[in-house]
Formats: structure tokens, C-alpha cells, sequence
């Protein structure tokens, strides 16, 4: 009883933090917009000065949803991944979903100049390349799924997907050699990762994306609870174990697979959140887990953005640098807190 309502007091505290940090990450920026008209915006009027409603609803709002959905995304994604190989070190690109993408936009991007003419503007568009991230991560996801139905042992699944990032790293690092340097600025600059610029039809796929993984996360709670003791204890709980592997295999993949295809590959928030969350909830049950990896990787994600903004400058860091400085002194930080409160 004492632990619910401690759990009921965090979510609500997470909430209202995740509503503020919202809003913060709407109102900073090279220009400072204040709360007030923020609000005004968003509940059907109009903000005080024209500029500001258009950079509230052009460009800072759909950001700010993107960072929420990308957050959610990479969190549970790692929830599931590592808990299924039960290895604090797995990720949502775990499963080489991030290589398959990343050598997708490699093969338009670096290899571009084979097209012709006509072509190249089509495939170096925007569009283009989501649909080459897409598709790399796609046969990726296929190839994965295609061996975990005749791969029993899961440990063999992990190892397979290695294997094709290490292969997709390869064919990259060769298309790369061959390339000119604003070939490899142009795939540095999506490596990095990039939260903006998305249309709102490309953020509600995103968002229909996310939105399946997180619904097939949330039927995976009971065979998650009971993958913590090991394959052999959830089938003598009478878990279809094949089964449940492959919703988690696939929800993982929807989730890394569409952000990756959207925003790029974005380091740590897959791997650090859960950490966080277990941290921070002191359980090992995935109804709590679930939620709390979720809030919390909404929150870090807005945190992380709004400091890439650099509030008041005009320039913009990338995320991933971001995500990673800020985000593993945290991790180590906590780790460190637990390792001396057990001691």
C-alpha cells in the first residue's frame, strides 16, 4: 500500500513535469516566447504577435510532439529488449535496425552520383530518404524475424542481429571511401540525428507507428514479467514463449525502425531510460515499468532538445552529442547512488 501510493505521488509528478518541459521546450529558442501566449496558441487563439504563432505552429510544436513520440519510442523499445535478453546493455537497435536504416540512406545519399539526374532530387529529398532509412531497417526486421521463428535459443537472436549491424557498417564504411566530403557531411548530418523539420503527415505516421508498438508493449506485459526468472520459468507458466518473442521482436522493430526512419539514429535514451526508471520505481514489474519508461523517456528527450536549442543563441547542437554527454554521467551517476545505498 506504502509503495502504491509513493508510485501514484511520482506519476504525478512526472506528469506535471512532462506538461512544463512541453511547454519549455515550445517557448525557448533563438527567440523567447512566453507561456501565456503558448497557451493562448494552442487552446484556439491566437498569439499577441503573428511571428510567434507561426513559429508555435510551424515549426516548435511539431518538434516538440517529435521529441515526446521519439522519447516514448526509444524507451520502451529498450524496456523490451532488455528484459528479453535479459542484458542491461541491450538497446532498441539491439536488433541492427539502426545499421539497416543507416546503409539504406547510405546507398542514396553516398551513392547518389549512379542515379540519374532525374532521380537524385527525388532520392536526396526528404521523402527519399525516409524511405531508404525505412526500407534498409525494414529488410532488416524481416531478416530478423525470418530467423527468430527457427532460432530457439534467444542468445542466437541477439548474436544474429550483431551480425547484420556489423555487415551493414561494412557496405557503409566502403560506400564511404568512395565518397566526396559534402556527400559524407550530408549522411554525418543524419547520423547525428534530427528531431525537426517533419511534416505534420510525417508525424502522424510517426505517431501510428509508435502508437502499434506501444499498444503491442502493453500485451506483452504479463510474458515480459515472466521472462525476468528465464525461458524455462515462463514456460512452465504455460507461456507460448515463440510467440511472445516475436511480438516483442516486432513492436521493438516498429518503434526503433520508424524513429530511426524519421529522426535519425539517437544514441542513449534506448539504453538509459529503463535504467532510470527501475532506479527511480524500485521494481522489476513491467505494469509500473511500462508507464514509468515512458514518462521518463519523454522527459529526458525534452530536456536533452531543449538544451540542443541553446535558449537565447542561434545555434542549434545536434541531439545525439546531446543525448549522450549529458545522458551517461547521469546513468553512471545512478548507478554508482545504487551500488553505495546496497552497500
Amino acid at each position: 500500500m506504502k509503495n502504491q501510493k509513493r508510485n501514484t505521488i511520482l506519476f504525478f509528478y512526472l506528469v506535471a513535469g512532462l506538461l512544463f518541459l512541453f511547454f519549455t521546450n515550445i517557448s525557448l529558442g533563438s527567440i523567447t516566447i512566453p507561456f501565456k501566449e503558448i497557451y493562448q496558441s494552442l487552446s484556439g487563439g491566437y498569439a499577441s504577435k503573428s511571428t510567434w504563432e507561426y513559429i508555435i505552429i510551424n515549426y516548435r510544436l511539431p518538434k516538440a510532439i517529435t521529441v515526446v513520440l521519439v522519447g516514448i519510442g526509444l524507451s520502451i523499445s529498450g524496456l523490451l529488449m532488455q528484459t528479453l535478453f535479459r542484458n542491461p546493455l541491450a538497446g532498441p537497435y539491439v536488433l541492427g535496425l539502426s545499421s539497416g536504416a543507416s546503409l539504406g540512406v547510405a546507398f542514396v545519399i553516398l551513392g547518389a552520383a549512379l542515379l540519374p539526374p532525374f532521380l537524385q532530387e527525388i532520392a536526396l529529398s526528404s521523402y527519399g530518404i525516409v524511405l531508404a532509412s525505412t526500407i534498409g531497417s525494414s529488410l532488416v526486421l524481416l531478416a530478423v524475424l525470418f530467423v527468430s521463428v527457427r532460432l530457439r535459443d534467444t542468445m542466437s537472436i541477439l548474436i544474429v542481429g550483431l551480425m547484420f549491424g556489423s555487415f551493414s557498417t561494412a557496405i557503409v564504411g566502403t560506400l564511404s571511401y568512395f565518397s566526396t566530403a559534402e556527400q559524407l557531411q550530408k549522411f554525418t548530418f543524419w547520423s547525428l540525428g534530427n528531431l525537426g523539420n517533419l511534416s505534420w503527415t510525417s508525424i502522424l505516421i510517426l505517431s501510428v507507428c509508435v502508437l502499434t508498438g506501444m499498444l503491442l508493449s502493453l500485451a506483452s506485459i504479463k510474458p515480459l514479467n515472466a521472462l525476468l526468472l528465464g525461458e524455462n520459468y515462463a514456460r512452465s507458466l504455460g507461456l507460448n514463449y515463440k510467440k511472445a518473442r516475436l511480438i516483442i521482436l516486432f513492436a521493438t522493430s516498429i518503434l526503433a525502425g520508424s524513429i530511426t526512419a524519421f529522426a535519425g539514429p539517437i544514441a542513449f535514451i534506448g539504453l538509459a531510460v529503463p535504467h532510470i526508471a527501475k532506479l527511480v520505481f524500485q521494481t522489476s514489474n513491467h505494469t509500473i515499468l511500462f508507464w514509468g519508461t515512458l514518462l521518463f523517456g519523454a522527459i529526458i528527450m525534452l530536456i536533452c532538445d531543449t538544451i540542443s536549442q541553446v535558449p537565447g543563441g542561434e545555434i542549434t547542437l545536434p541531439i545525439n552529442a546531446v543525448t549522450s554527454i549529458f545522458g551517461a554521467p547521469i546513468v553512471i551517476w545512478l548507478l554508482l547512488r545504487k551500488q553505495k545505498m546496497v552497500g
